[in-house]
């Protein structure tokens, strides 16, 4: 595992060089990368106030006053970053009047503080002009919903979005290194996602040592969010990305089937939380390389009843069974991987074409089951309102990217999401594989 360690180590350099700093005891270096962007900032923390933060903070608040930068202290986002929290965020940013963002805490809070940056970096008008948008709901952060929105304001405006300097504190989604900001309107259960290159902190850092207290639960659904992103990205992988997208999510699900084995064992392993580390860092430059599909789009009409990590593990197999027909080389990867790990006992080179995807799938479900995740919708407390949930979502045009990840597209207006889609949801819904198409 040394090797897969150093070879992910590599990547990682290879890709974002000195605008990201990851590893042990490194802290104190967040001054030292956040002074470039402006004297004054706002620090966002998540659980500010409890016991598990008081160590990393007092070593960032340390770095940040010796490199001479004057900050205010306030909570980060609440779990899934409701809207709510990024308007609070991007208000309070606004009323001190801050050069950048120091955003301390994991996927939530770093993509809220995101979402507050655009808000501080642009008028309503300007947004009602440029993306055509009503003033009421240019005064929102509904409009930049999509893809390239906000780069089409900074071109237009020539103003860059408020620098976001993002210090992760979990092995999960790795949004202190890509360019998705996933937000949630809690009055209607459903999460949607900006995506744009205009967004990637320019500055990130990981320490992950910090990581070692991290509860049981959070650091299994952070695995499998991690997992989940080098997976949905493998299967809708083609042409010349190919074989670095192959590198990256091999390594990715080497390392976190590795990590979380591990830490399920005994919780402060440092090794394993080192893999961990890299393992969802390298699920980060996977859907910077492609984007993720099905299952992802799913788990953002799931936030009610489970995890994200939960609901894209939950939902994976499923699709995986969908596309088997043309993903057999990206099932031969994962299956060697699983079978490795003790979740596969058949013999892969005798299977092609379904078989082989059924094959796969039942073992993903068993490294599920081994994490004691739901494997069912129906038992993890989903109701049929959340299939329809689901399906509505799926046609929705500010997720359509999704649908256009696949390994085969599905086009709504075709009729592809009730003839494909709702037949794996229901699938997923019993835990019977042989109901997908």
């Amino acid at each position: 595992m040394k090797e897969v360690m150093e070879r992910a180590k590599k990547i990682l350099l290879d890709w974002k060089g000195d605008s990201y700093i990851f590893g042990e005891d490194v802290l104190n270096l967040v001054g030292k990368m956040t002074a470039p962007f402006g004297r004054r900032v706002i620090f966002i923390v998540t659980g500010l106030g409890h016991p598990w933060v008081e160590s990393p903070l007092n070593q960032i608040k340390e770095s940040l006053k010796n490199h001479g930068l004057n900050f205010i202290l306030i909570k980060g986002a609440r779990p899934n970053a409701p809207r709510e929290d990024v308007y609070r965020i991007g208000l309070q940013a606004a009323r001190f009047k801050v050069d950048a963002m120091v955003a301390l805490g994991g996927g939530s809070t770093i993509d809220a503080a995101k979402a507050a940056a655009i808000l501080n970096s642009y008028t309503p008008q300007e947004v009602s002009e440029i993306l055509e948008v009503s003033s009421e709901e240019a005064d929102s952060i509904e409009p930049f919903f999509g893809t390239g929105l906000v780069t089409k304001l900074m071109e237009k405006t020539g103003k860059k979005v408020m620098p976001v300097i993002a210090v992760q504190t979990a092995s999960s989604s790795a949004a202190h290194l890509t360019k998705y900001s996933n937000i949630t309107d809690l009055l209607t259960g459903q999460k949607k996602l900006i995506v744009d290159e205009a967004i990637i902190p320019p500055a990130s850092l990981f320490d992950y040592k910090i990581t070692l207290d991290s509860p049981q639960s959070l650091t299994l659904d952070g695995g499998l969010d991690g997992f989940a992103h080098a997976w949905e990205v493998f299967m809708g992988a083609k042409g010349q990305e190919y074989e670095k997208i192959k590198e990256v999510a091999e390594l990715c699900i080497k390392l976190i089937i590795y990590g979380l084995q591990r830490v399920k064992k005994e919780k402060r392993d440092l090794e394993g939380r080192i893999a961990l580390g890299l393992g969802t860092d390298l699920g980060g430059y996977a859907i910077m390389l492609g984007g993720t599909s099905g299952p992802h789009l799913g788990s953002f009409s799931l936030v009610d009843i489970l995890t994200h990590g939960r609901a894209c593990a939950l939902l994976n197999p499923y699709y995986t069974v969908l596309f088997s027909s043309v993903i057999q080389d990206q099932l031969r990867v994962i299956g060697a991987i699983l079978k490795e790990a003790g979740y596969i006992q058949e013999d892969l080179d005798r299977l092609e074409g379904r078989p082989l995807g059924l094959t796969v799938a039942k073992g993903m479900i068993a490294f599920a089951k081994d994490l004691n995740f739901p494997t069912a919708l129906q038992e993890a407390g989903a109701s049929r309102s959340h299939i329809e949930r689901m399906l509505v979502a799926a046609k929705n045009p500010q997720l359509k990217m999704k649908l256009q990840n696949m390994p085969i597209p599905m086009d709504p207006e075709k009729g592809d999401v009730e003839r494909l889609m709702k037949p794996v949801l229901e699938a997923a819904f019993t835990g019977d594989l042989n109901l997908i198409p």
